[in-house]
């Protein structure tokens, strides 16, 4: 039997792993299954450290640090050794996988100054050359994504959720090369990956559609808004891609190709299947073509692998996809309210998952 996970690769798409297994486990994924990089974040942080109460990195600092220089810490080696494990797949893909990335606290997701002066930290701190910074892709997280490209630090644009936020991410990408281009700079190892977030779009769009169905009393109606169930995270993830396509191919970024840019790739996340009347492998078969990644959390990586298929699916279906989404705003559903109230809870979940680390350290003081 094949499996899906690498044949994902014959189609340009790399699977990674959200989340922290051990070594022995991350180097049988990477072998065996061929898992090509791994994404980290403050809630899967949390169930590490609160999960692991004899942590020795805890033990070893828990006199002499701050609770917030301690959580830096034990977030930093992890990295590092993930990093590290990791290192021959970069070096195999010729650094266009084998990626790690780290988060910067998502206190700061709504500061500008705060979010480079971390990030530039992290990227000090962890020291490895296959690593990726986290930058939230809100209002104020962009400009940080701007400047850190410009000064050379690879970067991964979490918690995009709408097509808008993600043109004003690409053009980002776009600008700090740029700069670096003009400053006399090598563009050449830069990376950078776009995390649109596909899952939590239907949750709370189906959210919606049901309660509109209740209230229906026109069977008609409730019809068209059955239809509309499940389909709008595809729909929102397909057009984003042929933005991506759109901006990649342009002249603006044929000029920094040709001084050794590599693309952004769009990396899927949030492709775990929340609703269990749809495929657990509804996100990532709808979701292969080109120049992408998905990252998958450890349940979808099993089904992915039990019972997958691989098929070139993203570049299709790009009118269907403004059929959904021009059929949701004529329900009155406000896609654009719904993106924008993800990326405020998004940020929110990860602040109270750093917030709770911090309250569990400081307990064991």
């Amino acid at each position: 039997m094949q499996n899906p996970i690498k044949e994902a690769l014959k189609f340009g798409q790399s699977i990674w792993f959200d989340g922290l297994v051990s070594k022995e486990e991350f180097e049988r994924l990477i072998h065996e299954e061929g898992i090509r990089g791994a994404t980290t974040n403050p809630t899967i942080f949390e169930k590490e450290i609160l999960g692991n109460r004899d942590n020795l990195e805890l033990s070893r600092f828990i006199k002499t640090h701050t609770e917030e220089e301690i959580y830096k810490k034990i977030a930093v080696k992890a990295v590092q050794d993930l990093a590290d494990i990791f290192l021959p797949v970069f070096e195999e893909t010729s650094g266009q996988d084998g990626y790690v990335s780290i988060e910067v606290s998502p206190l700061l997701a709504h500061n500008t100054k705060e979010t480079i002066e971390e990030a530039r930290e992290l990227h000090r701190l962890v020291n490895r050359k296959n690593i990726l910074i986290k930058v939230p892709a809100t209002r104020e997280g962009v400009p940080a994504v701007e400047r850190l490209i410009a000064e050379g630090v690879s970067v991964n644009i979490t918690l995009i959720f709408s097509i808008e936020r993600y043109k004003e991410v690409m053009s980002a990408y776009l600008s700090g090369l740029e700069k670096r281009v003009e400053a006399g700079k090598s563009i050449s190892e830069i990376a950078s990956v776009a995390s649109f977030f596909v899952s939590r779009v239907d949750t709370a769009t189906d959210k919606l559609i049901e309660e509109k169905i209740k209230m229906s009393a026109d069977a008609a109606r409730t019809a068209s808004l059955r239809k509309l169930l499940g389909k709008t995270a595809i729909a929102n993830s397909k057009l984003a891609y042929e933005e991506f396509e759109r901006i990649f191919r342009s002249s603006r970024f044929q000029k920094l190709k040709d001084g050794g840019a590599r693309v952004q790739r769009p990396l899927w996340a949030s492709t775990g299947t929340k609703n269990p009347v749809y495929s657990d492998v509804l996100y990532v078969e709808s979701l292969i073509g080109p120049d992408t990644v998905n990252t998958l959390p450890p349940a979808t990586v099993a089904a992915f692998r039990g019972h997958g298929v691989v098929v070139p699916t993203l570049k299709e279906g790009y009118d269907e996809a403004r059929q959904v989404v021009q059929a949701l705003q004529g329900t009155g559903i406000s896609l654009s309210d719904i993106t924008e109230g993800l990326e405020k809870a998004g940020v929110e979940a990860f602040s109270d998952s750093y917030k709770k680390i911090i309250e569990f350290i400081r307990t064991q003081k």
